[in-house]
């Protein structure tokens, strides 16, 4: 592993969303402005959006990790496609309420129950809803719903919503207009610029007690950037076969040769229908391509079937023409021979045609 060849004490560029290895860029740092403005207001939905591997997760653990002694109870929900009864008894689990066997009303009376002894408790309840962009409709109307629960004209449950972009297309709908109204926050979270792009890389080397071995170079930087378009998922993947590699080909200097080498592995490990692997501005040059190659199968295609049709029509004619010889041969010798000049005009005609 290469944590030992550079003395690291852990992984530096894992996947899993540790707080530790959370980096305040500026965008990740203005949406922590918004959870925490959201958790300071008690109320209503903060909605954070991004691309995939933005690092909207890791927003959340980081506030969670902020807030362990606030006496703030969070549940955490991964929506996968889930209709209004499922959401709601997902919900109910998550927050260790019993659900299986129970009707609806039930399930929505234990919530509201346990919602005013939180309360009571001097304790608030935040659900946090991932990948919010898989609800349906009517599962996000449920959670709207939940946000009517009230004691004493105080709310008993805030919400927040995390998805990828096209979240943002569904509440501008019309059926989301109640929702809308009762979104305190919302933010898009974008890539890490590439003036970051350093900075991040060494926050995550130093919380494994990186000593400067190994080094990334300047031009190694720029590829990276242009390489993973700034997402931070992306740049966790590429980094960690940089490391990978340079154990093995015991370099401690990181140059662009060497990150080129990755990148071109990875490219030959996967296909070109994986464009999520791409930065943003390469896709629609693997789009053209894409569609290139259709273009020529097609073409290909359409050659092979003429020429079949062609094959089938000789075969034909040759047919035609025996008959006519057995018919007129001994009864009309001239008739034969118009025949026969005709057949090998009609054959010149297709093979030009063909060769065209």
């Amino acid at each position: 592993m290469y944590t030992a060849f550079y003395h690291l004490t852990n992984k530096p560029f894992q996947l899993s969303p540790d707080p530790r290895f959370f980096y305040a860029s500026r965008g990740h740092k203005r949406a922590m402005a918004y959870l925490n403005y959201g958790v300071s207001l008690a109320e209503g939905f903060i909605v954070i959006t991004g691309e995939v591997g933005a690092g909207k997760t890791m927003l959340v653990r980081n506030l969670c990790a902020q807030m362990v002694n606030d006496d703030i109870i969070t549940g955490h929900l991964v929506s996968t496609q889930l209709d209004a009864d499922d959401t709601l008894r997902t919900v109910a689990t998550n927050f260790g309420l019993p659900q299986s066997g129970l009707n609806k009303a039930a399930v929505l009376n234990n919530l509201e129950t346990f919602l005013q002894q939180c309360m009571h408790q001097g304790k608030r309840v935040l659900l946090i809803v991932d990948e919010a962009q898989n609800l349906t409709q009517t599962a996000i109307e449920e959670l709207r719903m939940l946000s009517n629960f009230q004691l004493d004209n105080k709310p008993l449950l805030q919400s927040f919503l995390l998805g990828q972009p096209e979240f943002r297309h569904t509440l501008q709908t019309p059926e989301m207009l109640q929702l809308r109204q009762r979104i305190i926050a919302s933010y898009h979270l974008g890539p890490i610029d590439e003036t970051e792009i350093g900075a991040y890389i060494e926050h995550r080397l130093n919380q494994v007690d990186w000593k400067g071995d190994p080094v990334f170079m300047p031009e190694a930087l720029h590829r990276i950037f242009e390489y993973t378009g700034g997402i931070p998922r992306r740049i966790n993947t590429l980094c960690d076969r940089i490391m990978l590699l340079g154990m093995l080909e015991e370099e401690h200097v990181f140059d662009q040769a060497l990150v080129d080498i990755v990148i071109k592995d990875i490219h030959e490990e996967t296909t070109h229908t994986e464009v999520l692997r791409y930065p943003p501005h390469a896709i629609p040059a693997i789009h053209t391509a894409i569609a290139q190659e259709a273009d020529n199968a097609a073409l290909h295609e359409a050659l092979d079937r003429m020429e079949q049709k062609i094959k089938k029509m000789d075969t034909s004619l040759n047919r035609l023409l025996n008959l006519l010889i057995r018919k007129f041969f001994f009864h009309s010798p001239d008739k034969h021979q118009k025949i026969l000049d005709t057949e090998k005009k009609k054959k010149s005609t297709l093979k030009q045609l063909f060769n065209f």
